[in-house]
Parts: C-alpha cells; sequence; structure tokens
C-alpha cells in the first residue's frame, strides 16, 4: 500500500492518523506540494484535481482523504473508528459533514489570512480574516454544546474518524496564533486537549516519532 502526499498537508495528515490508530503503515510516497509536483502528470493520474493525498492499495487508487479513512478503517485489523450501530454511524458522518461544509471552509479561510500569507510573504487581509472568525464562531459553538453534555468524543465515547477529520485545521488555527477560537470554549478545548495527545496524531503532526 502507498501513500501519496506531503506530511504538511491537512488531509494527508487525517489518513496518517486513521493508519496510526489502526496499527498499520503505508509506503509514504512524498509529493514536493512546495514544488508543485501535485500538478504534474503522474500525480494527477493518481488525484485528477491535483492535490494531495492519494493512495494506492495494490492497485486499488483511491483519492480524497475522507473516503481513504474509511476505506481503510473498513479494511485493516485494529481498533475500529466507525461505530457499529446506524445511529451512531449517522452521527459520524453529521459531524465529518459539519467538519467538511461549516468547519473547514472557515478555518482555511483564516489560515489563508494568516499562517499561509507568512509563508508566501504577503500581508493578511484583516477584513477576511474577521470573516473567517466570525464563520467559524458558529460550527465552534454548536461543538461545544455537544462536548458539554459530557461525551468525551463525537460519538459518546468511542474515538471515530469524525474526531480525526476536525483535528488538522485545529492544529493550524494555533500555528496561526488563532488558537483562542478553540480554548475560549472550555469544553471544545477539552476535547483538543484529549485528541492532540493521541500518538497517532502526534506522529502525524510531525510532534513525536512512530
Amino acid at each position: 500500500m502507498k501513500l501519496y502526499g506531503h506530511p504538511m498537508s491537512t488531509c494527508t495528515r487525517k489518513v496518517l492518523t486513521v493508519l496510526g490508530e489502526k496499527g498499520h503503515k503505508a509506503d509514504f510516497v512524498l509529493v514536493d506540494i512546495t514544488k508543485g509536483e501535485q500538478k504534474m502528470p503522474d500525480h494527477l493520474a493518481r488525484q485528477p484535481f491535483g492535490v494531495v493525498p492519494a493512495l494506492d492499495d495494490d492497485g486499488f487508487v483511491l483519492f480524497e482523504s475522507r473516503a481513504m479513512c474509511r476505506y481503510l478503517d473498513e479494511t485493516l485489523s485494529g481498533p475500529k473508528l466507525t461505530p457499529d450501530n446506524a445511529k451512531d454511524r449517522a452521527r459520524m458522518e453529521q459531524w465529518i459533514s459539519v467538519e467538511h461544509s461549516y468547519f473547514t471552509p472557515a478555518a482555511m479561510k483564516i489560515l489563508y489570512q494568516t499562517l499561509f500569507a507568512q509563508m508566501f510573504g504577503r500581508p493578511g487581509d484583516e477584513g477576511l480574516l474577521k470573516e473567517g472568525r466570525e464563520a467559524l464562531a458558529k460550527p465552534a459553538d454548536v461543538l461545544e454544546k455537544h462536548f458539554a453534555g459530557g461525551s468525551d468524543w463525537l460519538v459518546g465515547n468511542q474515538f471515530t474518524i469524525a474526531d480525526i477529520c476536525y483535528l488538522p485545521y485545529i492544529e493550524y488555527l494555533f500555528a496561526a496564533g488563532q488558537g483562542d477560537l478553540i480554548t475560549d470554549r472550555k469544553h471544545l478545548a477539552s476535547w483538543w486537549n484529549r485528541a492532540s495527545e493521541r500518538k497517532s496524531w502526534r506522529v502525524a503532526a510531525l510532534k513525536e516519532q512512530a
């Protein structure tokens, strides 16, 4: 099994975290996004949208990180990251949808005006940053209300793919100096503290060796 990606990529880190939770490794093939390698023909044959990651499992090629996470959880041995019953699976999918539709677009708007602006040596747009912070407040408040109800994870007491999907974006919010969006919400902050200490995530986020 080969994973084509970049260690700084948010979506690559999701897949690496799932592999870590399952106790498996893939052969990691670096696609250097700083050099535009994700737009080269050989990678476009694997990922037609020219981003990372892409997965090749003995000829079965898959793109889109959330699909990879589900596939790996279903096919690999190790702890299950998907609930067994229909209601809890639906709740997992609900929180993944919240991440994809509401949380991540707002987080990326913030990151483009802070962390990524710094990386490319340009000033951030304060107006767009304000818009991003305001947009993120709603899903963050919804998450805070959920965790205030006493759940350790997004689906009761089971760590699932849903929890994993949020981790890379929150990590970068802190790196961008915007971590108050999390820490100002004590129950959400407690969840982050639990999740970010998992070895699978610490390895994926380059904080610890495998």
